[in-house]
């Protein structure tokens, strides 16, 4: 019989970048237009502010991305070098501690010494690299992978404010970009609950929660200074 299973974990890695590019395109720009709106602007230089907060933040996001995860991939790199050295000139210390690795999680010594034989001979470094390093092709850094995926939802995030800016009539601008992002933020809390495999409605209220916050707290600045200009 068939045992069909549905597992999410291979997508940790581009829908972390996504989520987060996407909310920080929705946050960031949403909270550029409220301050710069709650300062007095006019429409145009609104817009201006935040289309240019939309290719700074998309370019800025691909980069930190990038940087971080490759940070992340050299760690890996480096340990699993450091492991086919330790393989190439250890291998019966390596094999002892693959032993004891499974001894731990619940095998008796003999079968675990037998597990660890088996699978040293069919890959032995990519044995050690899964249960003793926790490194493996699904979970591996992917830094070009991270940067495109964040980049691209950071547009996107960050192209509905521009477009609730475009639409909304002057008197309503500001309730309407925060009203509306809001709601975005909520339906990407949602979405990536549901891509996820997560609780939906912790989802859905944790993101808004952290946005308003910004946009208040954004919007407070901007008042400050147009009063005081």
């Amino acid at each position: 019989m068939r045992h069909p299973e549905r597992h999410r974990t291979h997508r940790v890695g581009w829908l972390r970048a996504a989520v987060l590019g996407a909310n920080d395109g929705i946050v960031s720009t949403a909270s550029l237009v409220l301050g710069v709106a709650a300062a007095g602007a006019d429409a145009q230089a609104i817009l201006v502010a935040g289309v240019a907060g939309l290719v700074a933040g998309a370019m800025s996001m691909a980069a930190g991305e990038y940087v971080s995860v490759s940070s992340q991939s050299d760690t890996e790199q480096a340990d699993l070098a450091r492991e086919r050295e330790e393989l190439a000139t250890s291998p019966v210390q390596e094999h002892a501690e693959l032993t004891g690795i499974y001894v731990k999680r619940g095998l008796d010594k003999a079968l675990a010494a037998q597990v660890a034989t088996q699978l040293m001979r069919h890959d032995a470094l990519g044995a050690h690299a899964r249960d003793e390093l926790g490194i493996s092709d699904t979970l591996a850094a992917r830094p070009v992978q991270a940067a495109l995926a964040s980049a691209a939802t950071f547009a996107v995030g960050a192209a509905l404010p521009l477009l609730v800016v475009l639409l909304a009539p002057a008197s309503t601008l500001l309730w309407a970009v925060a009203g509306s992002s809001l709601l975005f933020l909520a339906l990407l809390g949602a979405l990536s609950g549901r891509v996820g495999g997560a609780p939906m409605g912790a989802a859905t209220l944790r993101v808004p929660f952290w946005g308003a916050l910004a946009m208040a707290l954004t919007a407070g600045v901007g008042a400050l200074f147009g009063v005081a200009a």
